[in-house]
């Protein structure tokens, strides 16, 4: 780009040929569908538009009628996928498999009318509109409006619908000095986990003296559960450039870094082509938009330490040290990458950027409370019946994501916890339904919004075992520099085995909460000062679960294999023998046409038995 007057042109060239496009086919591939096999859907419904004598446009470059064929980022349903939207009717195509892209194209493309039997149902009705469904019916898509609606790989695209025009306003009409003051105003609070207020940071970054200044992104993201920022960088990859370029010019800095793990090769390869569209638009570099404004960003890939989503383990990690955070002060807006003062925010925090700026703080402070504007991304997971990627306005309760968006917990079981904020999260119960997602509400009651993971259980988990694998994880994700973490998470891991294995004792809770207590108040991080969340919260919430299995020796839902017990209903038993024979263990004993009996010495607790009994003879007790 020359300068902000050759963005508006383009802005109109690109508008102009995304409306030549009177159809458009939006091909769901985001990491879940493509590994559905939602690329070769794809290349067949292409190929077939082509076998019928029509042009397809893809990438915005002719000046004639065609139908638009794109790679689209995450739809968000994952649960449903592979996804095809069409437009401009708005179906929503669910798992739609290699042999329907004939009937998409005959019946759909060609006569404009929609193949039912691929669209969503519910409770008997069909959905043929997107919008109309009620996974999205209910959601605010701010941060994700482009992701699924745009070509993910298209700079083009990203331009026709007013990209890069944020950035064009800061440089054309504000001071950086205005820039930090809008965002401040907007009370964006960071998306990563701990809610700082994101003008406060970056006012802090400009106000230092130092020549030499950065932006640093964190694409981190290692919460199990959690892929936002992952279908933010390979749906919308433009919108978070953008964003980090606008905290370039607002700050002083001229390089930035977006910190990927290499486990996101999609995203990786995404960004990259992003940042070569870029520059080769002018977005990036030297004089940006005719300006004496210099940016230029690179990409560096973790290894997949969880560790490395704090902010000065980050840093160390593209130093290329071990990714190890450091004691606080100096906090890195004062000696961040390289030495040098460091703007550090997430992926979701720096895509808010752009259309805070170009619609104003008081509309982003219009959505949620007060206190956490805006909206926020979530990875509902679990034993949910609609699982996926949703964005809702900050202060949406609890159920209206389970029960509304979510469609409720499913095969009609009760719901029983949810699990937010990850490992550094806390369980939440059925007297928090009501409860609205935002940052100070849920510290209230010892939880925490994290990066936005939300995993639901039914009646069936045991929530000791969900604090024991959450604590296993941070256990081993421990980076190992502080005392209290590397051997408090260690010794509250070996408490917790114990208890699941039925060896545990009253006395293990009250050593769980001490060592919680120790860990919380002395680790150095923040990720090891919420290592110990899950078990505080599942204590706190689930203690007669903890109970019965320190004293009656029962695990309640059945899960804790060391715990369970299985004998032979003689009453119901016919002495077939099946039982013993499906035994790895031969711990079955008895003859045939008798009753069975189970030896509890040799008995794994496997439960093949019971599975193989035909007359429901084994019983669990």
């Amino acid at each position: 780009m020359k300068d902000i007057q050759h963005l508006k042109e383009c802005t109109r060239l690109f508008s102009d040929c995304l409306s030549r496009q009177k159809k458009r086919v939006l091909v769901c591939a985001g990491t879940g569908c493509v590994a559905g096999g939602s690329l070769e859907i794809y290349k067949k419904l292409k190929k077939m538009i082509e076998d019928k004598g029509l042009y397809v446009d893809v990438r915005l470059q002719e000046e004639k009628e065609g139908i638009g064929v794109k790679k689209s980022g995450c739809h968000g349903f994952c649960e449903m996928g592979p996804l095809v939207r069409i437009e401009p009717y708005n179906y929503l195509y669910v798992k739609v498999k290699l042999e329907n892209c004939e009937e998409i194209v005959e019946t759909t493309l060609l006569k404009g009318q929609p193949v039912e039997r691929l669209m969503y149902k519910q409770d008997g009705k069909v959905y043929p509109i997107q919008e109309e469904i009620p996974f999205y019916r209910k959601q605010m898509r701010i941060v994700l409006e482009n992701c699924g609606h745009i070509d993910a790989e298209s700079i083009e695209e990203y331009i026709a619908k007013g990209g890069y025009h944020a950035l064009a306003y800061v440089m054309e009409q504000m001071t950086p000095e205005e820039v930090c003051r809008v965002i401040t105003e907007s009370n964006l609070r960071g998306r990563g986990g701990g809610g700082f207020p994101t003008g406060k940071k970056w006012s802090q970054v400009l106000a230092q003296k130092s020549p030499v200044k950065y932006v640093v992104c964190n694409g981190d993201e290692g919460d199990p559960g959690a892929f936002m920022d992952r279908s933010i960088m390979e749906g919308d990859p433009h919108r978070v450039l953008e964003g980090m370029i606008i905290a370039g010019y607002a700050t002083g800095a001229s390089e930035g870094y977006i910190y990927v793990r290499a486990e996101y090769p999609l995203a990786v390869e995404r960004l990259k082509k992003a940042i070569e569209q870029a520059r080769e638009y002018g977005l990036l570099g030297t004089n940006i938009l005719g300006r004496r404004f210099d940016f230029d960003i690179h990409i560096n890939q973790g290894a997949g330490a969880f560790v490395c989503g704090e902010g000065s383990a980050l840093i160390a990690s593209i130093h290329g040290e071990r990714g190890m955070p450091r004691v606080k002060p100096p906090r890195t807006t004062e000696v961040g990458l390289w030495g040098k003062p460091t703007v550090l925010n997430n992926v979701e925090t720096f895509a808010n950027v752009p259309l805070i700026i170009l619609k104003g703080s008081s509309w982003f402070r219009s959505i949620g409370p007060d206190n956490s504007p805006g909206t926020k991304a979530f990875a509902l997971t679990g034993n949910v019946k609609n699982t996926g990627l949703i964005e809702v306005p900050m202060g949406t309760t609890l159920r209206e994501v389970i029960f509304d968006i979510g469609g409720g917990i499913k095969d009609g079981k009760a719901f029983k916890a949810v699990q937010i904020g990850g490992p550094s999260g806390g369980c939440l119960t059925e007297q928090h339904l009501d409860l609205p997602l935002d940052f100070d509400s849920l510290k209230k009651v010892g939880a925490m919004i994290g990066s936005g993971g939300l995993v639901v259980m039914d009646e069936d988990t045991c929530m000791v075992e969900v604090a024991r694998f959450f604590m296993n994880f941070t256990q081993n994700e421990s980076c190992g520099k502080c005392v209290p973490c590397r051997e408090g998470t260690k010794r509250m891991l070996e408490i917790l085995e114990r208890i699941v294995a039925g060896k545990g004792t009253v006395y293990d809770l009250e050593l769980l909460e001490e060592l919680a207590d120790m860990i919380s108040n002395t680790s150095l991080c923040g990720l090891g000062k919420t290592a110990a969340y899950p078990v505080m919260s599942t204590l706190k919430y689930f203690r007669n679960e903890y109970l019965k299995h320190v004293i009656d020796k029962k695990c309640p839902t059945g899960t804790c294999i060391a715990l369970r017990t299985f004998v032979i209903n003689e009453e119901l038993c016919r002495g077939c023998g099946k039982c013993a024979r499906v035994c790895p263990v031969g711990a079955i004993e008895g003859k045939v046409k008798q009753p069975f009996k189970i030896n509890r010495e040799k008995c794994i607790k496997c439960g093949a038995c019971r599975e193989a009994c035909p007359f429901s003879a084994i019983e669990e007790v």
